[in-house]
């Protein structure tokens, strides 16, 4: 069973409205295991969607519209469905009814224009609404003598998700007829090019391609690294994680020098997990990143319990005053390694990590625009590390936050 998405609204178009609806149907798709292979945006013309939902229906075996069921003169969906089916909208006397109910509960006099909402193909049957005043649809339609269908969503999220969890999902299993299950898992890496990954991995691309299940993919994902994503089928949920073991290990075997997490794992909360376990603190000295590394650690629920905080020393008075860098460069592997031992001593923690870089438009101190030096002070031990980094300013500083909590995880690593 193939099931694809339309998401209908101009405001998509122009960008106003970040298209959330179609990753999370998509999601639930996939955990229910129907294939869904397009998904694809629409703006408010009546002719546009009608024609999409064509091409659309010609490939698939059905269609979630999401959007353009509300009771503006804008909110044609429902126009569109019809001339597919090649029907009439007529009046549905209880829907409207409804509807007048639900705003008398919440003492306002009902808008006219909201029985817009209560006008049905013919032949579509009603997905009540309980959260909001449209209800869904779910709509029958002959394609060269194959019956498929549309089903008609509102595009508030709750209410959405409400319908596609409550009347989507089972009316797509019931008429598939099978079950599967579709699982993924997502090895995420840094230190590697997409294309050295893909290098490095073409020997399991190529049985992959054999076999046809497991499907591999590759998502560069900025600041939070590359991902490896391996995505599975299987009649039960035991057999699709069997599936997605055997062949995260043949993953491994050739890049698991650059895999620092899995799933939901970020680089900040591995290395929070490597401190917990060592019971380690940590305390930050930013230069280059402005408080951008503590910002991406804070936002992990009980770091306080190893993150002490962070000096942002933007100014080298600061750095000079704060952290005991001596005069001089303030972008050089001795200002990083005064910034991570000064850090340690001002924060009262276990471990400093600092940075300083230079971010541009122009170089500083004889120091190319990408350059980074990472201190750390660990133990008796203070070193740095200098890297390149690639990008404008903001990609820049974005890198250097992965890149440097990067040096930390390998370093707890080779400890032990």
């Amino acid at each position: 069973m193939r099931c694809d998405v339309v998401a209908v609204g101009t405001e998509l178009l122009l960008g106003q409205i970040t298209d959330t609806n179609s990753q999370w149907i998509g999601e639930q798709l996939a955990a229910a295991g129907v294939d869904s292979l397009l998904q694809v945006k629409v703006g408010d013309n009546l002719a546009r969607i009608t024609a999409l939902l064509q091409r659309t229906l010609a490939e698939t075996d059905a269609v979630i519209v999401c959007g353009g069921l509300g009771p503006t003169h804008d909110d044609i969906t429902r126009d569109a469905i019809a001339a597919v089916m090649g029907v009439e909208l007529h009046l549905d006397e209880d829907v409207a009814v409804m509807i007048e109910r639900m705003f008398a509960s919440r003492g306002r006099k009902m808008p006219a224009n909201n029985l817009r909402q209560a006008q049905v193909p013919e032949g579509a049957t009603i997905i009540p609404q309980t959260r909001g005043t449209a209800p869904g649809l779910i709509c029958p339609v002959n394609v060269g003598g194959a019956t498929k269908v549309i089903y008609a969503v509102p595009g508030v999220p709750h209410e959405m998700q409400d319908m596609v969890q409550r009347a989507v999902l089972p009316d797509l299993l019931a008429r598939s007829g099978e079950h599967a299950v579709i699982r993924s898992r997502t090895l995420r890496t840094w230190g590697e090019s997409e294309s050295g990954l893909n290098e490095r991995l073409d020997a399991v691309i190529a049985r992959l391609d054999g076999e046809g299940n497991p499907t591999l993919a590759f998502l560069a994902s900025g600041w939070e690294g590359i991902k490896v994503r391996l995505t599975a089928k299987a009649p039960t949920e035991t057999a699709a994680m069997e599936l997605l073991g055997r062949w995260e290990a043949e993953v491994r075997d050739a890049v698991d020098d650059v895999v620092f997490g899995v799933d939901e794992q970020t680089m900040e909360s591995v290395v929070l997990d490597l401190l917990r376990e060592r019971d380690l603190s940590l305390g930050l000295a930013e230069s280059v990143t402005g408080g951008l590394v503590a910002g991406r650690i804070t936002n992990v629920a009980g770091a306080s319990d190893v993150f002490r905080g962070a000096i942002v020393s933007y100014a080298s008075a600061v750095k000079q005053e704060l952290l005991h860098v001596p005069a001089g460069p303030v972008v050089s592997a001795e200002a990083a390694e005064a910034m991570a031992r000064g850090a340690r001593e001002a924060l009262r923690c276990d471990v400093g990590l600092a940075l300083t870089g230079v971010a541009g438009p122009s170089e500083q101190d004889d120091m190319p625009v990408g350059t980074l030096f990472v201190g750390v002070a660990i133990a008796d031990e203070v070193f740095t590390r200098q890297l390149r980094l690639p990008g404008q300013r903001e990609q820049m500083r974005q890198m250097s936050v992965i890149s440097a909590l990067d040096v930390l995880r390998r370093e707890l690593l080779a400890r032990g």
